[in-house]
């Protein structure tokens, strides 16, 4: 898949964050990707680690998903396996 179906998760996530959805302003919908957006799955494997490791992006900007999967990529090594292999699936 593509880069930008990557993003797409990762914009997914951030706005799903429970934890924060209660600090932030409403947030726009996912933007539609004609590449397709992650899966329910998917987003459900990065969700923790986004929330746990991204903490920065999503208070600062948690529209920022190139923030977000930057991010992700740095926290490679801490991050869960099935996030793992969500960015792998994802050529990230």
């Amino acid at each position: 898949m593509s880069r930008i179906a990557l993003l797409t998760v990762a914009f997914a996530l951030a706005l799903g964050a429970p934890a924060h959805a209660q600090q932030m302003p409403p947030q726009p919908p996912p933007v539609a990707s004609p590449m397709g957006q992650g899966n329910d799955q998917e987003r459900a494997a990065c969700h923790p680690d986004v929330t746990k490791y991204c903490q920065l992006q999503l208070e600062v900007n948690p529209q920022d998903v190139l923030g977000i999967l930057g991010c992700l990529q740095q926290n490679r090594a801490k991050i869960s396996k099935a996030c793992e292999q969500v960015l792998a699936s994802h050529g990230q």
